[in-house]
C-alpha cells in the first residue's frame, strides 16, 4: 500500500472527465463486443489510454483545466437532469411556459383553471393545474 502512495504523490488522479471516460470505454467496450467492430475497440482502448494518462500525469494545472472545460460542456445536460428530476419529485405543483417569453412558471396542483401573470414579463394568461 505504501508502495501505491509514492506512486501517486504528485500525480492528477482522478477526477470528473477520468469517470466520464471510463463509462465512454465500457460503453465503447460492450459496443464493440456486440456488434464485433474492431474499430470500437480500437477506440475504447484509445480512451482508456486517455483516461490514465490523465489519472497519472504530473501536469495538474493542465488536468484541471481540462476539466474545467468539460465541466462547463456538460453543465446543461446535468442542470436540465436536475430540474426534470426535480419536477418529477414535486407532486405539489405543475409547470409550465410564459406563452410570450418561456419563462418557467410553478403552480399549486388541484386549483382548477387559474390565472397566471408571468414574473418575467408581466403577461396575464389561463391555465389548468
Amino acid at each position: 500500500m505504501n508502495f501505491i502512495q509514492r506512486f501517486m504523490y504528485g500525480r492528477y488522479g482522478s477526477d470528473q472527465l477520468n469517470i466520464a471516460l471510463l463509462g465512454a470505454y465500457l460503453v465503447l467496450t460492450l459496443l464493440s463486443r456486440v456488434l464485433h467492430s474492431g474499430f470500437l475497440n480500437l477506440l475504447s482502448v484509445a480512451v482508456i489510454f486517455w483516461a490514465l494518462y490523465r489519472m497519472l500525469s504530473r501536469q495538474p494545472e493542465r488536468r484541471r483545466a481540462e476539466n474545467a472545460k468539460f465541466l462547463e460542456l456538460i453543465r446543461p445536460l446535468v442542470h436540465r437532469y436536475n430540474v426534470n428530476k426535480c419536477r418529477r419529485n414535486d407532486k405539489e405543483h405543475c409547470y409550465f411556459k410564459c406563452p410570450n417569453c418561456g419563462q418557467q412558471l410553478r403552480a399549486p396542483k388541484g386549483k382548477g383553471k387559474i390565472s397566471v401573470t408571468c414574473r418575467s414579463c408581466g403577461v396575464s394568461f389561463e391555465e389548468k393545474t
